[in-house]
């Protein structure tokens, strides 16, 4: 099964198996594909977005949408609470169920319904294929791929606090401000400009912290992006 999506976006994919049985297996024809996977709810813009999903494959497909709350996202404590009312997480995924036919398209609306907190909410919006009925007699195994949405409702005002603390080859960076903060093109070179050595990229959510090793010697310099706006930053 081939996924479709642009070579920039960050997603995590959930590989679902249905029944198997005996040796021999039929792959099923669906597909699921989405337009977005990544929602960033920005306080100058609407609080609400629409995500297409699109049955890309040959069989009817039965979909489900299942939103859940990350709580202190990025750090030792990080858990998800599924939140299937809307009153209580604020977030309200609609429609949560859906048939898709073959070649079928259809909106799945996520709005935050809460006033904006002082700091980012986070989720994470399941969307997956269910099993339905094989379309093959005797023993097969159905592989369904779904998708797990990020949704970051930004707070009011955006502060991105970004401190580092080095102790030998260890850099730590904490996120002080009070929403997330996209770090990439992150290097390292010598006085002269050259010698570079690419860091890895990173999202650092507000009131998280992030490890790496480095070069004492060097300086470590990042492209930090925090909602629309991208600065320069040395650490």
């Amino acid at each position: 099964m081939t996924m479709k999506y642009g070579p920039r976006r960050r997603y995590r994919l959930l590989m679902l198996a249905g029944a198997a049985l005996g040796l021999m297996a039929a792959p099923a024809g669906a597909e699921l594909v989405l337009s977005q996977v990544v929602l960033d709810l920005m306080p100058a813009g609407p609080p609400r977005a629409d995500v297409e999903a699109f049955n890309n494959g040959e069989e009817r497909m039965y979909v489900v949408a299942e939103p859940a709350s990350i709580l202190d996202p990025g750090t030792p404590q990080e858990r998800r609470v599924a939140s299937n009312d809307p009153a209580a997480s604020g977030l309200l995924v609609t429609p949560q169920k859906m048939i898709l036919e073959p070649g079928e398209r259809k909106l799945i609306r996520i709005a935050a319904i809460l006033p904006r907190s002082p700091r980012d909410r986070i989720y994470r919006v399941t969307v997956k294929p269910v099993v339905g009925e094989l379309a093959v007699s005797g023993s097969a195994l159905k592989v369904l791929v779904g998708y797990d949405m990020l949704v970051i409702v930004r707070p009011a005002v955006l502060t991105d606090t970004i401190t580092a603390r080095r102790a030998g080859t260890t850099m730590t960076l904490t996120n002080a401000g009070s929403t997330s903060v996209e770090l990439y093109r992150g290097r390292q070179c010598d006085a002269a400009g050259a010698d570079c050595r690419d860091l890895p990229a990173k999202r650092l959510y507000a009131g998280a912290d992030w490890q790496q090793p480095i070069d004492p010697a060097r300086p470590v310099d990042y492209l930090v992006k925090s909602g629309t706006t991208v600065k320069p930053m040395r650490f």
